[in-house]
């Protein structure tokens, strides 16, 4: 390429460049706190060996999966060495979950209409504020829907926010924006795609959905579950099935907490410090009556505090195990508790659509279907597209939101669970699972053929990002 420049002169730059690309992964690793899987370091090491000049950018984009964050000193219960309540009380307070908060009015919504029904109530009555996250917004008639009823709220005197993914905004269609902005609505976008490249913060994506009313005033109201702001997550659009998910909506002091949260993420999406929730969850009263607590997982946790409580849940279920999930990618340690929670006789049901809108997804879970339903485990699937995002353990929780059973959402995204103790939300949840159920076919496994059985270990190998 260059006259007087020999091969080994070549080779040994090469080399001095992927030594300095390999320091810099450790360094960047160290310095953030990454914790990763031996497998995905293993496979970053291998990929900076052989294409450093690839590899070095695509982790400083991609690699970063942690925000370093102090573990939190205390926690109320703490001084005896054990918070107060069940099992999975304690599992999520030990996580840095706040306490169980007291709730009312909980309304688990039926089907789209109803959970449309309901954002209509929760918007339509807000006097003060209405602060929305979202993944998506969609650029269709529920989306231009939502627009207009915030627009007319920014108008009316309302403190409008919308918080949305920067990546979610391109998947819902690139809706028209502008009217927010000129109303007043007071308008973010979560990570915009190669925003920030360098922080490695653009592959972490935020999928957490609320929707809360007038915050700080005894008018308080949250609407959250699964859902997006897309006319497919509702009623559907015309000549198109609804899907299928799960949303609720309630009042009392938990909708402090989900504004806590709200703060926190609204304060890191406009480049600020990020503010801390523990002042929200010190003022919180003990709970009287029915209580949930939120589940924050995501790179501003400490822990991968949902996959973690999923794991202990796993453990410590001695009855049954409701799950729903629209994508179930889980990781060796998930599905090995799944699996043995079968073997020892509890009640393991695994509702999942038969196609979903992820085809690399439906391919990814065959190996981990086969495992589940070969240890006992029962899989069913739905002739329509679910979406919902569950799990009922014994009548101890139910957890309800945004978290899907596999890699992103569990360890890469933002996401948000809310666990319910209360006998009669978790009843009714598991009514929700067995209405869905009843439309639904036993999977039953068949061996795979080699090529087979290389192809799907093959889509699991790059199947992390799913």
């Amino acid at each position: 390429m260059f006259p007087g420049l020999t091969t080994t002169y070549w080779l040994t730059l090469h080399g001095l460049a992927t030594v300095v690309a390999v320091l810099l992964y450790i360094l960047t690793s160290h310095a953030l706190q990454q914790r990763r899987h031996p497998s995905a370091a293993i496979a970053w090491v291998l990929f900076i060996l052989l294409m450093p000049y690839v590899a070095l950018p695509a982790f400083l984009t991609f690699g970063s999966r942690k925000q370093a964050r102090p573990r939190n000193s205390g926690r109320p219960g703490s001084s005896t060495g054990e918070a107060p309540g069940s099992w999975a009380v304690r599992t999520a307070v030990a996580l840095g979950q706040p306490e169980p908060a007291a709730y009312e009015a909980l309304h688990l919504h039926a089907d789209g209409r109803e959970a449309l029904l309901r954002l209509r109530d929760v918007l339509d009555g807000s006097l003060h504020s209405i602060d929305i996250c979202t993944f998506i917004l969609g650029d269709d008639a529920l989306g231009g829907e939502i627009v207009e009823r915030l627009c007319a709220k920014a108008r009316a005197g309302v403190r409008v926010r919308l918080m949305l993914d920067g990546l979610g905004r391109l998947i819902g269609g690139r809706p028209n924006l502008k009217p927010l902005t000129a109303a007043g609505v007071e308008l973010t976008l979560f990570v915009p795609p190669l925003h920030s490249p360098l922080k490695g913060r653009t592959n972490l994506r935020d999928h957490r959905k609320l929707v809360i009313a007038d915050a700080a005033h005894a008018t308080r109201r949250l609407w959250s579950g699964g859902r997006n702001l897309a006319s497919e997550y509702f009623e559907g659009a015309p000549g198109q099935a609804p899907w299928h998910d799960l949303s609720f909506d309630l009042r009392g002091a938990l909708v402090q907490q989900a504004s806590a949260l709200f703060e926190h993420d609204w304060a890191f999406a406009n480049g600020r410090k990020a503010v801390s929730v523990e002042a929200a969850r010190e003022e919180t009263p003990a709970p009287i009556g029915p209580s949930a607590q939120l589940v924050a997982s995501g790179p501003d946790q400490v822990d991968d505090t949902v996959h973690a409580l999923l794991v202990t849940a796993a453990y410590r279920a001695s009855r049954r195990l409701l799950l729903v999930t629209p994508y179930f990618v889980p990781d060796a340690a998930l599905l090995m508790a799944l699996c043995l929670a079968a073997r020892r006789g509890v009640e393991v049901n695994l509702l999942l659509p038969a196609r979903s809108n992820h085809r690399m997804s439906d391919l990814a879970r065959r190996r981990a279907l086969r495992a589940l339903a070969g240890a006992g485990g029962r899989v069913w699937f739905v002739p329509h597209m679910v979406h919902a995002k569950m799990v009922v353990v014994d009548d101890a929780v139910a957890f309800i939101g945004s978290a899907n059973l596999d890699s992103r959402s569990l360890f890469l995204n933002y996401e948000l669970m809310f666990a319910f103790h209360d006998g009669r939300a978790i009843e009714a949840s598991a009514g929700w699972f067995e209405r869905e159920r009843s439309l639904a076919t036993r999977y039953l496994p068949a061996r795979p053929g080699l090529l087979g059985d290389v192809a799907d270990g093959l889509v699991l190998w790059l199947g992390f990002q799913l």
